[in-house]
This record gives C-alpha cells, sequence and structure tokens, in this order.
C-alpha cells in the first residue's frame, strides 16, 4: 500500500511507526537516497564517505571495497537522506530500552564477512572471542582444534587460544566449485 503522505520523510515515518520485523533498507529515489534499519537493529547498515559523496550499505566490509571511509551505522529505528543537502537523518524512532535490542546470531557467525565492522567491534574478533568463551563454558580434551571453513575458523582459533590446545587445518574449502549441497 501508498503511505498517505506527500514527501520521502513522511512516508518513511509513517511505515516505520507500522512496520514490524528485521529490515535494513537501502532506496534510491530520483533524487536522494534513504538508508532505513529496523527498531530493534537487528539487521546492520552503515553509512561511509567517498570522494565527497556518501554511501550506503550493509557491511563494512562493502565500504572497503570501493574505497569509502566508513562513518557510523545507522542507529536502530533510524532512516537518513542523502539528498542535494547532504546527509540527514530524516526519522529517528523513540529508543528502545536497552533489553529491547535485537540482532541475528547468523549476522555475527556467518553472513557477516570477517572483515566487517558491526555494534562496533570488527566481525573476527567477535567470533574468536564466542570461541575463547565456548573454550571456558566448555572445555574438553583434545588433540587439535578446527574450525569448519570459512566461517568457524576464527572461533576454532579463540578456543584453541583459550583452551592450549593446538589449531590445525583439518577441514579444507575447495574454492574451485560452487556449494556442494546434495539432492
Amino acid at each position: 500500500t501508498r503511505a498517505p503522505a506527500s514527501t520521502w520523510e513522511e512516508r518513511v515515518a509513517y511505515c516505520m511507526r507500522r512496520v514490524r520485523g528485521a529490515y535494513s533498507l537501502t532506496v534510491m529515489t530520483k533524487d536522494s537516497l534513504l538508508g532505513i534499519r529496523d527498531p530493534l537493529g537487528v539487521r546492520p547498515l552503515c553509512i561511509g564517505k567517498l570522494d565527497g559523496g556518501w554511501v550506503i550499505a550493509s557491511e563494512t566490509c562493502a565500504l572497503d571495497h570501493v574505497g569509502a571511509t566508513f562513518i557510523r551505522e545507522v542507529e536502530p529505528g533510524e532512516a537518513v537522506m542523502v539528498d542535494g543537502n547532504g546527509l540527514r537523518t530524516i526519522y529517528q524512532r523513540e529508543r528502545e530500552p536497552e533489553g529491547n535490542r535485537g540482532s541475528c546470531i547468523f549476522e555475527s557467525i556467518y553472513f557477516a564477512r570477517p572483515d566487517s565492522i558491526l555494534g562496533g567491534k570488527l566481525v573476527y574478533a567477535s567470533r574468536m572471542a564466542m570461541g575463547a568463551e565456548l573454550a571456558r563454558e566448555h572445555p574438553v580434551d583434545a588433540d587439535m582444534v578446527m574450525g569448519v571453513p570459512d566461517t568457524a575458523i576464527a572461533a576454532a582459533v579463540g578456543y584453541s587460544q583459550e583452551s592450549g590446545i593446538p589449531y590445525g587445518e583439518g577441514l579444507v574449502r575447495n574454492r574451485y566449485v560452487g556449494r556442494t549441497d546434495r539432492k
């Protein structure tokens, strides 16, 4: 349905007061770029600067790829607009109490690239910290720690460092074939 409003600012505000769920959107209009993040902050969205212009992307590694400088994350419940007047916040939903923040665990352990920054932390370092915590909570007697390529490598390194069990490679991903899903 169409939002009953005449400006993008009013349309976005109307929709963000009603839409439930996890989302981050980058919307391009005829003369502006919008970045919109869900109120709980489940899905990431970041802002960068490139050659005097602005970039909005889901991960900071996308900014690195095009040579943009990371400026900040779009806040949970925030909508930003880039137009001829520059970058500005056009909507900020009232902040949720700290306990009402959300995140998708798969963002940290699987979806995000290890060189991205989520919530102010490097994904690789977060994965290592998760592996170290796992070693503290669930110690084992083992000869070697290995991770499943590629996303579990950092967690395995963290587990190895915390537990003192040597890290080694036991599984190697074949980079010359696509996914190996069986039917």
